[in-house]
């Protein structure tokens, strides 16, 4: 095959070592080869994308439903695992060559092997990992940069690797909380169904046969199981196709992303585990960044889409923002609610002895602890209150069912 001999034009993003962002394009044979004329320049490249009608020829062919979604737990078994493999001397082709082998997830497993592909090219390692961002969050790519340029890789990907493995185990604690509550009113709506479905049509038909006027209560039940057939579906559809919009409406609309982020920080009871949640991962990506040697600047741009949260997004903007003005990042944080007072207290504290980083882990690990106490506490709560809500509805429709009993007991009775 000829070589490729054809200059495009690159449009790029790239970080200089003081953490001023620029953006511009550059001419150049390939994508690797755009990158190495920015790091010869002294910048550290973020984006690189062809222009013109060489943009998109190089993208992934997927089949719509296909492959399998990767998860948190995926990737923090896949950096743990190329950490062990770099850091005991293996070169970075034969590791990644060894990761697609063994990889089992499908998505996962191909992007690895275009990332191997790429870096045999001479592309660098994480700007492969850039050209897969559905499948390699923003925080690992820059960690890997960071680690590429100071000689540390092998950390970098521990580091990574730790954080991926702290936020999964976040997630799943959540996740177990709530999973309790949900197969709850789960089993109720199958346990109404059923009444209304089965048990509802035989109470009909006796309270025909006897006579008598229905209560209100109980004809509204009566209606609903005649209507259920048509109604249950249409139910579930409207539900599943207002989810769907919703989400795609949150992904297309920063301000209804900016609402629905507050609103849900400020419910009553999972207003508080959702902070502390946020405030976790604020303060230990930040960490693992600036621990890593990414300059601030570019490591809040990188934890401001991070945090899954467009509060704290929006707050990072201002962090920056104070900081390109001279000022400490620890000054906004006092306007921001997001912020309890402790978090900006301590990093107030590791910017004026130096310890930024240090002081920022000791606040992770703080959230956790409280993440841990909170869905410990949320769950021996909510399991009577579910209890209970099951047992209203379920015995509030029985005993609407029974109520014709007593009209028709008196009406006999005169």
């Amino acid at each position: 095959m000829a070589a490729n001999t054809r200059t495009r034009t690159y449009a790029y993003e790239a970080v200089d070592t003081k953490g001023n962002r620029s953006k511009g394009q550059v001419d150049a044979l390939s994508e690797a080869a755009a990158a190495s004329i920015l790091r010869q320049r002294g910048d550290m490249p973020l984006v690189i994308e062809a222009t013109g009608s060489g943009k998109g020829m190089r993208r992934e062919i997927k089949m719509p439903g296909g492959g399998k979604r990767v998860t948190l737990k995926d990737l923090s078994i896949f950096s743990r695992q190329f950490a062990t493999l770099v850091s005991s001397g293996m070169s970075l082709l034969r590791a990644l060559g060894v990761l697609a082998d063994q990889t089992v997830n499908p998505a996962l497993k191909q992007a690895v092997t275009d990332v191997r592909i790429d870096v045999e090219g001479g592309s660098a390692l994480s700007e492969a990992l850039g050209r897969h961002r559905k499948i390699f969050p923003k925080l690992m790519v820059s960690l890997v940069t960071a680690g590429e340029a100071g000689g540390f890789l092998d950390r970098a990907l521990a580091d990574i690797a730790a954080n991926f493995e702290k936020d999964s185990e976040l997630r799943g604690k959540i996740k177990a909380a709530l999973t309790y509550p949900a197969i709850v009113l789960a089993f109720s709506f199958v346990l109404i169904g059923a009444v209304l479905i089965f048990i509802v049509p035989i109470f009909e038909d006796m309270f025909a046969q006897l006579g008598g006027e229905l209560p209100l209560i109980t004809q509204l039940i009566v209606t609903a199981s005649h209507n259920m057939v048509w109604a249950g579906p249409l139910f579930v559809t409207v539900v599943v196709g207002g989810t769907l919009l919703f989400r795609r409406r949150l992904e297309s609309s920063e301000s209804l992303r900016l609402s629905f982020d507050r609103f849900k920080l400020k419910m009553p009871v999972f207003g508080r585990l959702l902070q502390k949640l946020a405030m976790a991962r604020f303060a230990r990506n930040l960490a693992t960044l600036l621990h890593s040697g990414v300059p601030v600047l570019n490591a809040l741009s990188v934890v401001g889409g991070t945090t899954g949260n467009q509060v704290i997004t929006d707050a990072m903007a201002d962090l920056q923002g104070a900081i390109r003005e001279g000022r400490p990042m620890s000054a906004p944080m006092y306007d921001h609610w997001i912020f309890p007072p402790m978090v900006t207290q301590m990093v107030e504290v590791g910017e004026e002895t130096g310890e930024i980083s240090q002081m920022l882990d000791k606040i992770a690990d703080f959230y956790d602890r409280e993440v841990d106490s909170a869905t410990e506490s949320l769950t021996a709560s909510i399991e009577p209150i579910m209890v209970l809500v099951m047992g209203v509805l379920v015995g509030g429709m029985i005993i609407c069912l029974y109520l014709p009993m007593f009209t028709i007991y008196q009406n006999i009775q005169q």
